[in-house]
């Protein structure tokens, strides 16, 4: 998948938002030790399934797509944490050594 700027993932979640998609927003907003994206990254994840953006680099991604269309449905917010303690971390594949965590909003 290609890197995308910030900006370009703001800008297609404000323009999928328009278009009447529902929309969720993942931010990484706190990493400890090795992690493949810094503070501040975001995947924008619309009501289809498709995504822009990153906020594993690939490990945690998949993971993180599918809780963002629950919480599109759902119209809550989360707090995911993927590490290498983290079992789950392992069954995505974050092995990278580090722990990030992520907040997942809807865009209303």
């Amino acid at each position: 998948m290609p890197d995308h700027s910030e900006m370009e993932v703001l800008v297609a979640a404000r323009d999928w938002k328009l278009a009447s998609h529902g929309v969720a927003l993942a931010t990484v907003v706190k990493t400890w030790g090795s992690s493949p994206r810094p503070a501040g990254s975001h995947l924008a994840v619309r009501d289809d399934g498709f995504f822009l953006g990153s906020v594993s680099g690939g490990c945690v991604e998949s993971a993180v797509v599918e809780e963002a269309l629950d919480v599109m449905k759902s119209g809550h917010c989360k707090v995911l944490e993927f590490g290498v303690t983290n079992e789950r971390a392992w069954e995505v594949g974050l092995a990278c050594g580090g722990t990030v965590r992520i907040f997942v909003e809807p865009l209303q």
